[in-house]
């Protein structure tokens, strides 16, 4: 007899639920959760800077922000709101049930948000780190409780993102349903996969710099110590060999979810598909070779500063072909201007100008002038906040009706919009004039009259605008979940791809036939061939699922204390044996995984009686 599907309480099915959807939107939360953390610290920064040798934040205070606000925002706020949208809609645009690995799915997760918050503890523990996000060693390697935190905390979180990475090209490899071809896969899910496998590769090196800073710092090594024969530059070439794959880590799945929804508020096919893709491979090939570029002050050399230079400029060649089958996308197309499509469309002039001050970096006589300045502030946060975060808002107000079953209000979506895009350009279009005008970055104060105090007055109002939006967008949702129009269709904004032909809410087990994919854009190709439902590819059957299970939330509890523990040998007055909270931490790691390894679980069966009572009705497709 096919066992069923055992009823939990809330909290129980949350914690335990390896289902992808459910894991998309707690990668969702706590990712906003982090995003708003960061920006808080963001506004008190700019405050600081609003007035010359203001003394709002102590120059301490300002490092250890700056460098949690860049780590915070890059690798727990950027990342996992990214990995919402892939946890939810991979399986879905696939026409797969769930990923491949549910449990280490969950297990991503868990390990993630662990990491994060072990991070974040350092603040009970004498403040933040304060070296700055890149931790440039022998700055990272100074006597500070919080630089610690940061090495464990992201070697745990980095444990997560990579094994998420992997299920996500296991998932997009083996489960694509029926006829769904590589080359018929939506542009998210391409540049999914592709993002997937850049973390597979720079992830790795980061986890070995990691693993030799820890050791110096927790164990006295001499990796970074050159009167010991030790090399300081060493650290940069592995963090930017890291450091630049995950600019494209982040922007190639805002560049997926671009392509999906210009196309759907076009009316039109995504201009130029396979030069898209193959666009999307030639970026990830360029972004190992240009890691360099971030070190043409350090001496490297005229030929080794030659060769880095021109390879970046190259790198601007497959990211003007995607700028151009945006545009020509949109060119002639029936244009509908929501909040989703204002962000869009907004995104590729902004992120043109990120490209193009990028290009002026790749010059390494330029950037000798522009290093230090808050030039390069405004460029990175160009291609950070107006390339990544706007695809990102551009990709809640699409896909939130399929999430949570109701639209968002468009009137204060638009507001939002404005506030936004107006604050962001505020801030830091500003931001190149000062870089300009000689002003260094990372520093906590400056001196009146040097012609700097009007525009960092201008840019810090421009926060005020960006964080109004951000709050606007909050009321937006909380107004949306009492009284926001209620979506009961599958397919709201009459779009183009597989995630709009399931019903909503969406059933657990997604489809209750797998579909058979006929044609790039499957459900509009089915409009216009077909009645316009997707054509099953197998009867109607009982739907094998996996079971929920706690070891993902034990395992990252256990990390968290062997982190924690290693930590506790830098404390000066340890409450209790820190070697007795490290071998625990394992004990429970290892405990749990063995638990997974003998233990059975077959799963359970969705029946055929219960899948046809979810089955939509006519009028609900």
């Amino acid at each position: 007899m096919a066992a069923v599907k055992q009823e939990k309480s809330v909290i129980m099915d949350w914690l335990t639920t390896v289902d992808h959807k459910k894991l998309g939107i707690m990668y969702l939360i706590a990712g906003t959760l982090f995003f708003c953390k960061a920006g808080l610290m963001a506004v008190f920064m700019r405050i600081q800077l609003m007035f010359p040798e203001n003394t709002f934040l102590s120059g301490q205070t300002f490092n250890e922000f700056i460098t949690m606000h860049g780590t915070i925002m890059l690798f727990l706020a950027a990342t996992p709101l990214l990995f919402a949208f892939m946890n939810y809609f991979i399986p879905l645009q696939i026409g797969a049930r769930d990923v491949a690995f549910p449990f280490v799915n969950a297990l991503g997760f868990w390990i993630f948000l662990s990491g994060g918050l072990l991070l974040s503890t350092s603040w009970f523990f004498g403040g933040g780190p304060d070296a700055g996000w890149t931790a440039y060693v022998p700055l990272s390697t100074q006597d500070r409780l919080g630089i610690d935190f940061y090495v464990l905390g992201l070697q745990v979180s980095g444990i997560g993102t990579l094994i998420s990475a992997i299920n996500f090209l296991v998932t997009i490899v083996n489960m694509r349903a029926p006829g769904m071809t590589m080359m018929r896969l939506p542009l998210f899910v391409w540049t999914s996969f592709i993002s997937s496998t850049l973390i597979l590769f720079a992830f790795t090196p980061l986890a070995a710099g990691l693993a030799l800073l820890m050791l110096e710092r927790i164990f006295d090594a001499q990796f970074f110590v050159p009167s010991a024969g030790g090399n300081v530059v060493i650290w940069q070439h592995i963090f930017w060999i890291f450091g630049h794959p995950e600019v494209y880590i982040l922007v190639l799945p805002a560049f997926g979810i671009i392509s999906e929804v210009i196309p759907a508020f076009s009316r039109k096919r995504l201009f130029g598909y396979t030069a898209m893709v193959f666009a999307t491979m030639i970026i990830a090939f360029l972004g190992f070779m240009v890691w360099a570029h971030h070190m043409f002050t350090v001496g490297m050399g005229p030929v080794a500063n030659s060769v880095f230079a021109v390879a970046t400029m190259t790198i601007a060649v497959p990211t003007g072909i995607k700028i151009f089958n945006w545009l020509f996308t949109m060119w002639g197309g029936k244009i509908t201007f929501n909040t989703a499509m204002l962000f869009a469309s907004s995104f590729v002039p902004t992120f043109v100008l990120g490209g193009v001050t990028g290009v002026m970096l790749a010059m390494a006589p330029v950037d000798y002038l522009y290093h230090d300045t808050y030039f390069v502030v405004a460029h990175f946060h160009y291609i950070i906040v107006g390339g990544i975060v706007l695809a990102l808002f551009a990709g809640l107000y699409y896909w939130y009706p399929k999430m949570f079953n109701h639209k968002l209000n468009e009137t204060l979506g638009k507001w939002f919009f404005a506030l936004f895009y107006i604050g962001f350009h505020l801030t830091f279009f500003i931001q190149h004039i000062l870089g300009l005008m000689g002003m260094p970055r990372r520093v906590y104060t400056y001196l009146a009259d040097q012609g700097l105090d009007a525009y960092n007055m201008v840019s810090t109002i421009g926060t005020f605008f960006m964080t109004a939006g951000v709050l606007l967008l909050v009321v937006n949702i909380i107004y949306s979940a009492f009284k926001g129009e209620r979506v009961t269709v599958a397919d709201p904004w009459d779009a183009r791809t597989l995630e709009w032909a399931v019903p909503t809410p969406v059933p657990e087990y997604n489809f209750a036939q797998t579909p058979q994919v006929r044609s790039l854009d499957p459900l509009f190709y089915e409009k216009i061939h077909g009645d316009g439902t997707m054509k099953p590819a197998e009867p109607i059957d009982e739907i094998h699922m996996p079971n929920g299970s706690i070891l993902p939330v034990l395992i990252s509890i256990g990390l968290y204390f062997v982190g924690f523990g290693l930590i506790m040998l830098e404390m000066e007055n340890a409450l209790f044996n820190p070697w007795i909270v490290v071998v625990g931490g394992f004990v429970i790691t290892f405990g749990c995984m063995a638990v997974r390894s003998i233990k059975e679980d077959h799963g359970y069966h969705v029946p055929i009686d219960q899948i046809k009572r979810e089955l939509p009705t006519k009028g609900e497709k």
